[in-house]
């Protein structure tokens, strides 16, 4: 066991306290002209942190932008923000000269490929009887596979316009061409945004609609990095306050530089529907890679060095315990490294850090 002394070398004081003491001694009647108290160890269970500020997201893959497919005039909205909708449900009506365009594009490819196919029978059956060349029966064949390609063409970009397979037959079939173009949801989900109005012109690509499948969401955590490092993806994640609960999914490689944390993602699936894309909530995450956890007051660590210590009391005073920082909230530190039996300072730490480094007596 070591005690407490001021270094001094050739009649110079060292600018840095030189300190290798383990344990600074300390009678009770000094503890009590110093101010010190003692206190318990209070343990927590597995989750590093309390109150880590999150943010609700919506997943990437769940997210939708529904778009005019063409330029023209918004003549109706059919739902509003807020709304939930089903696959193919109707959103929005525009109306669109370009619509009619393309359809009569599409017509007339439809009709150039049927003569084209035509064509290419009669001279194919000619061919296998000798009556005409093959030059004339490949060029039969070239025409066909160049008009069956400008109708694929077409064809796509009805269905990029909205049309779907069956108002394709009709037109086919009735050769009526319109200029409306009805706009459908592209998934279940709910109305995050209307970004239109009716009577608006919209340009090709214009936004209408934001939507988006809220279960399950995403929460983007901020972790500390000494707490970060103990998850490995799937520890659980609790918002309590919203009685939601997940898993931690993601844990970020990088830091950020304006609060030097870490971004951790957890999916929430119990839960989710009583949170909102862009809220903000308070989250627990549990680290079992942690093992035992104490929370204690702030005021009972001492740092030095880019290090961190507590006073743990022993029969002659105290020991100088290095520990471990996992979380720091407003209602005190989570630490771990310590057996869960010691009694540590948590008031009057900082005179007895002045005798540890040998700049006060402690007799």
């Amino acid at each position: 066991m070591k005690k407490i002394r001021l270094m001094i070398m050739g009649g110079l004081l060292l600018s840095a306290p030189l300190f290798a003491a383990e344990e600074v001694l300390i009678s009770p009647k000094q503890m009590q002209a110093m101010g010190l108290e003692v206190a318990p160890l209070k343990s927590v269970d597995a989750a590093a942190s309390n109150g880590l500020p999150g943010q609700v997201v919506v997943p990437n893959n769940q997210l939708y932008i529904v778009a005019a497919p063409l330029a023209g005039l918004v003549e109706m909205l059919a739902v509003a923000a807020s709304q939930s909708v089903k696959k193919g449900q109707l959103l929005a009506r525009l109306q669109s000269p370009a619509l009619a365009d393309i359809q009569r594009g599409f017509l007339q490819a439809a009709t150039q490929a049927q003569l084209a196919g035509n064509t290419l029978a009669r001279d194919e059956k000619l061919f296998r009887e000798g009556i005409v060349a093959e030059s004339r029966y490949l060029a039969a064949q070239g025409h066909y596979a160049t008009s069956a390609a400008q109708l694929a063409e077409r064809r796509q970009a009805l269905k990029l316009a909205g049309v779907g397979d069956a108002a394709l037959e009709r037109l086919k079939k009735n050769a009526a061409l319109s200029g409306t173009v009805d706009i459908v949801a592209p998934a279940d989900g709910v109305v995050l945004e209307q970004m239109a109005t009716v009577g608006q012109r919209v340009e090709a690509a214009t936004p209408l609609y934001k939507l988006a499948k809220l279960k399950p969401l995403w929460v983007e955590i901020q972790v500390p990095l000494a707490q970060a490092s103990l998850l490995n993806g799937g520890e659980a994640v609790s918002i309590s306050d919203f009685s939601a609960t997940g898993k931690v999914i993601a844990v970020g490689r990088s830091m950020a530089e304006g609060s030097q944390t870490v971004m951790v993602r957890a999916e929430i699936s119990a839960g989710a529907e009583r949170l909102r894309p862009g809220q903000f909530v308070e989250v627990e995450v549990s680290s079992a890679a942690a093992g035992k956890q104490w929370r204690i007051p702030a005021t009972a660590l001492m740092r030095e060095q880019n290090r961190t210590y507590l006073f743990v009391q022993t029969p002659q005073g105290f020991r100088v315990q290095p520990v471990k920082v996992l979380a720091e909230t407003a209602s005190g530190v989570v630490v771990g490294g310590l057996g869960g039996d010691e009694r540590i300072a948590v008031r009057g730490v900082v005179a007895l850090k002045g005798a540890w480094q040998g700049q006060g007596k402690a007799d």
